[in-house]
Parts: C-alpha cells; structure tokens; sequence
C-alpha cells in the first residue's frame, strides 16, 4: 500500500506545481504579453527550475497553447466540452427553450473564462509568427461542439419547425461567439448577466417556434 500512496501523493504534487506553472503563465502573459515572457519568468514566478518548465511543456508555444485548453474547460482534467457536465445536462433538456437556457448558461461560464485572456491570445498569434496555425484546426471544434447541440435542438418540442441543424449550428456558432460576448461585455459593458438573457432571448427568437406561455427571460 506504501508504494501507491506514495505514487498518488507524488502525482497529487506534480498537479500542483502544473496548476501554479499554468497560473504564473497566465500572470505574466497578461502583466507583460506573450513575446516579453520567457519561460525562465515563468519559472521563478511559479518558484520551480526552468527544466521543470521544459520538462512538462517542452516549449513556450506549448505552454500558451496548455493555458488555453484550461481556461476554456475550468480545469486540467482531459474531459472534452462534448462530455463535460454542463453540456450534457443541457443537451439532455426535454425542450428547446430550457436546452437553449442551459446551454447559454453553461456557455456564458467559457465565456467568462476566456475572456480574461482572449486579447493577450489575439495580440500573440499576430505577432508570433510559430502561433498563427496553434488553433487552426478542421473541423473548428467550436462548430463541433455547436454541431451537437443543434443536432440535439432540432425536433425537440417548442423547435421552429423548418429549423435544419445547419441553420441551427451556424446561429449558435454566431451567437456563442468570443467576439461577440467581448463586444457586449467588455465593449459596451454588459454585465455577463444580461449579456446571458440577450443570447438566451435572441437564441429562441431564431431557433423556437413560440415560447411557452408565461415563459420569461
């Protein structure tokens, strides 16, 4: 029993000091921007050797790009957002109004998350030329992830009945967009809050037929 508690207490302490290199990043990426970082800032930011860095991201472009897949998911565990909890439980929804409403919720929660990175991402892959493809991928697992959720709006009770899960995947690709919650919430100040009722809303006048009566926002 020694060896496997010792196994766990060591794989227990290596999270740890991947979760505070992942935070030192993150840190020093917003104060100072992807380019003026060094991985040995990093390194004594998160109190480790700049091996220790190497050794567990290999590179700066793989650290930025490990940040990224954390902050979108809200942790370091390898679950895709397609098996993720909230997602499931969305999808699971016996009608389309109370999908899209959890589905804008669970959405909002992302967005709130990359939000705080997504200029320092964007100045980054403009001026690092290595980090222009790092996301660039066939199919957009962004699309992916709509994809399904239309797939699983589509024939639902309270669905616009000519409604295709084309149509439906490309307005919640739209909707759900980065770009579009930073315009509201960090261009015009939206609290996230009403930023979530207007998608919900705006979701179900594109997508449902009617709401139910007494159904409100």
């Amino acid at each position: 029993m020694t060896p496997v508690r010792t196994s766990g207490k060591r794989a227990e302490k290596a999270r740890q000091t991947r979760q505070r290199m992942l935070t030192a990043a993150r840190e020093l990426f917003l104060e100072h921007g992807y380019a003026a970082t060094t991985l040995q800032d990093v390194a004594e930011r998160a109190g480790v050797a700049v091996q220790t860095i190497y050794f567990t991201f290999n590179n700066k472009r793989s650290l930025l790009k490990e940040l990224v897949d954390v902050t979108i998911a809200g942790d370091d565990e390898p679950v895709a957002t397609l098996d993720r909890p909230w997602f499931r439980a969305a999808m699971a929804q016996p009608s389309a109004v109370e999908q899209l409403r959890a589905h804008v919720h669970g959405s909002r929660s992302v967005l709130d998350r990359v939000a705080q990175i997504s200029e320092m991402v964007t100045i980054a892959a403009a001026t690092t030329p290595d980090l222009a493809d790092i996301w660039r991928r066939d199919p957009d697992p962004r699309y992916v992830v709509q994809t399904a959720a239309a797939r699983s709006l589509v024939g639902k009770p309270g669905v616009r009945p000519d409604l295709s899960v084309e149509e439906a995947a490309d307005v919640l690709y739209g909707l759900l967009s980065t770009e579009l919650y930073l315009l509201f919430v960090r261009e015009r100040g939206w609290p996230p809050q009403r930023w979530e009722r207007w998608a919900f809303d705006t979701l179900c006048a594109q997508l449902c037929a009617s709401r139910p009566p007494g159904e409100a926002s």
